[in-house]
């Protein structure tokens, strides 16, 4: 017997919450909680200190900001495969120009913001152009970025630049570190562009239907073009803060680091096939790919397994992602 109200017509029914539902909402934090308890077993007296956590935070803080970039192309159903290449080839021009003498707030804003910024207005200028999958462009762009920063670099380390520039961007305020800071930062600014912005909307919608947001009035180029110079900007921040914290530009800084953020992205419910995700599981999908390398290195496993732990998680929440979209449909 159908329930009803006072005027006797019936209440509607209650919305279906089954698991692929729950798992959508609530499955990634879930995900960071199981995860925390067991590595809180695994080294009871040194995983949850304070001084671990914070260093958990600071090591998660470069692959949020390129996670969060990332996840802007993953959301249109694309990908960039050269954030790795756009951090170093940034952090290495920002080297650069300070070595130069150029003042340093200007060559971190030309240098690191500007140059990734450019960088990710290429790869969507040459998506926009060929009608390629960004993964093709992107694979090239890596490998031809790359290229340029060793031939800027002579393929040697660029340090020695001003002192006020790490004291800053790798230093604390009120005892949190600098670094953690830029990420919720711009993790924050992304956030409120995803949900209260028209571009963040027309942005979910060419990522749900490219062919619908075309006919309803959605510029598909110019929205492509954003999505990779907010990638490209990610990833030169990201390149800023690897160069601040360690001191020197490096020219194989950011090797491997596209598979980090987009398993950071992926885990974060970000859907591989575009058009659905949110910026703080994406955050919170850094933190889990962070707590994982820390327990790792805790534990003292070596640098190879986890790339493999990467690659299996990358495949699974891929998986699951597959299999809850198709039963919630």
């Amino acid at each position: 017997m159908n329930p009803s109200n006072t005027s006797g017509a019936p209440l509607p029914a209650a919305p279906r919450r089954d698991f692929a539902t729950i798992w959508q909402t609530y499955g990634t934090f879930g995900i960071l909680v199981l995860l925390l308890i067991l590595c809180s077993i695994a080294s009871p007296q040194y995983f949850l200190t304070r001084d671990n956590l914070v260093q958990v935070l600071l090591q998660s803080s470069v692959m949020v900001l390129l996670a969060c970039g990332v996840f802007f192309t993953i959301l249109i159903a694309g990908i960039d495969l050269s954030i790795g290449s756009v951090l170093a080839l940034s952090g290495m021009v920002m080297a650069k120009l300070m070595m130069a003498g150029m003042p340093v707030w200007l060559a971190v804003l030309i240098g690191g913001v500007g140059m990734g910024a450019l960088l990710g207005a290429i790869n969507g200028a040459l998506v926009n152009l060929t009608q390629l999958h960004p993964f093709i462009i992107t694979l090239g762009t890596a490998a031809i970025y790359r290229g340029v920063t060793l031939i800027v670099s002579d393929s040697r380390s660029v340090f020695g630049f001003d002192r006020s520039f790490t004291d800053v961007v790798a230093g604390r305020v009120f005892g949190v570190p600098i670094p953690i800071v830029i990420a919720v930062v711009v993790a924050g600014f992304l956030l409120f562009l995803t949900k209260f912005t028209k571009l963040g909307r027309n942005i979910y919608a060419l990522g749900g239907n490219a062919q619908a947001a075309f006919y309803s009035g959605i510029s598909v180029k110019l929205h492509t073009m954003v999505v990779f110079i907010i990638a490209g900007t990610c990833a030169g921040i990201a390149g800023i803060v690897t160069t601040a914290r360690t001191a020197a530009a490096e020219p194989n800084a950011g090797v491997g680091f596209e598979t980090f953020a987009i398993a950071s992205a992926i885990i974060g419910g970000t859907s591989f096939f575009g058009g659905r995700g949110q910026v703080t599981g994406v955050v919170i999908g850094g933190l889990i790919i962070g707590v994982i390398n820390n327990i790792l290195n805790i534990m003292n496993v070596e640098t190879y397994y986890q790339q493999i732990v990467m690659g299996a998680l990358i495949i699974a929440a891929v998986t699951a992602d597959k299999l809850f979209t198709r039963k919630s449909r």
